[in-house]
């Protein structure tokens, strides 16, 4: 099994209740029901307040490396992708367990 981490960092000046990280973050929430390659999905905003902190999160896992290609390359989660890339950067970590 994989598992894919993502932990994202909104820009500068843009806050949760924007409207493209609320449609951004629907996007996200949806996507466990939409790719098959999925065995475990979760995702939330971050509920502390410290300054390293990013603000949003995905915890997931595929069982190998060819299920975690075709779940980056899904259209669900390249259009979601998209979205984030207006208003956010991230950090990734894929890792076996």
């Amino acid at each position: 099994m994989i598992r894919h981490l993502v932990l994202f960092k909104l820009d500068e000046g843009v806050e949760r209740d924007d409207p493209r990280a609320v449609a951004g973050a629907a996007a996200f929430f949806a996507l466990g029901a939409q790719i098959e390659e999925l065995r475990f999905w979760e995702c939330g905003w971050n509920i502390t307040d410290r300054p390293i902190a990013h603000d949003f999160a995905i915890n997931s896992a595929v069982e190998d490396g060819d299920a975690l290609k075709r779940y980056l390359e899904h259209p669900a989660h390249q259009a979601a992708a998209a979205q984030w890339r207006e208003f956010a950067t991230w950090v990734i970590a894929d890792y076996e367990f």
